[in-house]
């Protein structure tokens, strides 16, 4: 499943700039996470890198409406590596 902002973020962009994968959008008003970018840092790092920088606990968390297994998501590393 990718990753949300939730409206706990101060815009600190912080994230935005870890995001390895530039899924991480600013909107004019808040952050938001592209879910067909996201890859939950898979094949980058161990765990979400945006979850990691974030300095406001608990702001950046797995969105249940998105689900997509690990497998799913290295195969969809997969492809952005490729299409870049």
């Amino acid at each position: 499943m990718s990753l949300l902002i939730t409206n706990k973020c101060i815009n600190c962009d912080m994230c935005r700039q870890e995001c390895p994968n530039q899924a991480i959008i600013f909107d004019s008003e808040q952050y938001y996470i592209n879910p067909d970018l996201c890859t939950e840092c898979i094949g980058y790092y161990d765990k979400p890198t945006c979850q990691t920088v974030c300095p406001i606990k608990n702001t950046i968390i797995y969105d249940t409406n998105n689900y997509e297994s690990k497998e799913s998501l290295l195969k969809k590393f997969i492809k952005l590596k490729k299409s870049n």
